[in-house]
């Protein structure tokens, strides 16, 4: 088995893998392995896309929930190999050997009441040593809140959070500023702004250029359309051989690394 290492790039009509050996021990795999390929091509080339508008701020990938159960933890690895820093699935991150990434959930502010008294509640119980990360959009003006809970936490907190619906105009380029800026006249020019809802390359590129830090992406992951890849026999006993419409004989790729 020759193929190119995961998470490298590929052009169109290239050979990404190559297959030698007896047709009974292999054929039967074509199916899976095709499907394979292709849906976790997809999902790595749109995270490749959003990794490079986000360009050396952290993307972590949030696709899980827009997906079946048992297709997340491959979606999500195949949105690490393809770029992104971290995945939110834990399923994902353990065939990654990493720990998840991600945040407090809306619904626990809604039971807590308040983002301040939710905020300390997280601090108060989470391991010293991981972020404190703290929504802020759930109640009130997302600048009020963020600084209401720097107060609250101090130098514990590592970011806000930005995660605001779609019915209220989603996160934009002039929120973050105006947060960014509110922030810093604060003294709280470490703490992070972490952004999410409805991402794209396109949202992400200018979120980043207006402040944002960090970028929590879904269903433009999850959503990927597959990438086409096609199985055919080039070779047998040595004979070139090819269906009509191709090219018989091996197609050179000094790419190809053998695995197996």
């Amino acid at each position: 088995v020759w193929s190119l290492p995961e998470g490298e790039r590929m052009a169109a009509k290239e050979v990404v893998m190559r297959l030698k050996g007896p047709y009974g021990n292999f054929g039967v795999y074509e199916t899976p392995l095709l499907g394979i390929l292709a849906s976790a091509s997809g999902w790595a080339t749109a995270a490749r896309q959003c990794k490079e508008a986000a360009g050396e701020r952290t993307l972590l990938c949030f696709g899980a929930r827009h997906v079946h159960p048992a297709v997340a933890p491959v979606m999500e690895r195949a949105a690490v190999h393809g770029g992104a820093d971290g995945c939110s699935c834990i399923l994902g991150a353990r065939l990654l050997k990493r720990s998840p990434a991600g945040t407090v959930p809306h619904a626990a502010f809604l039971i807590a009441g308040d983002s301040v008294k939710l905020a300390r509640a997280y601090d108060q119980f989470v391991p010293a040593g991981e972020p404190r990360i703290i929504l802020v959009d759930t109640f009130k003006d997302e600048a009020e809140e963020a600084l209401r809970v720097a107060r609250a936490l101090g130098e514990k907190l590592s970011a806000i959070r930005l995660d605001t619906p779609a019915e209220r105009g989603g996160v934009t380029p002039a929120l973050v500023r105006e947060v960014r800026a509110r922030l810093d006249q604060a003294g709280c020019s470490s703490v992070q702004i972490v952004v999410s809802g409805g991402l794209n390359p396109e949202k992400i590129s200018a979120l980043a250029e207006a402040g944002a830090d960090s970028f929590g992406v879904g269903s433009y992951i999850s959503r990927a359309p597959a990438i086409d890849m096609t199985m055919d026999l080039k070779e047998i006993k040595g004979e070139a051989v090819a269906k009509r419409g191709r090219i018989p004989g091996l197609t050179d790729n000094p790419r190809l690394v053998k695995m197996v």
